[in-house]
């Protein structure tokens, strides 16, 4: 059972990193064009506040793979919201 474990640890980081990490290159893309005409404001607005729910939610049940991604995630996704409302 404890070679189980370690594989869905080892499953839950990978879609963490994954599903962290796919917000740089969005975040790079608008740094270096800055252009967010096709962003949508409320959907990032929506999902990172989705995300900071799922942050406090980790947070409270003490999980440090659910704080790291969504810490990480909420960060760019701020980043991404940031340059939306400074370039339009």
């Amino acid at each position: 059972m404890a070679g189980t474990s370690l594989y869905v640890e080892l499953l839950g980081g990978v879609a963490a990193l994954l599903t962290t990490l796919c917000w740089l290159p969005q975040a790079i893309k608008i740094l270096r064009t800055r252009e967010t005409r096709d962003l949508s404001l409320v959907a990032y607005g929506a999902f990172a506040a989705g995300v900071a729910l799922w942050l406090v939610y980790g947070v409270l049940i003490g999980s440090i793979p659910v704080i790291a991604a969504n810490a990480v995630t909420f960060l760019l996704l701020s980043g991404i919201l940031l340059l939306k409302l400074r370039y339009g």
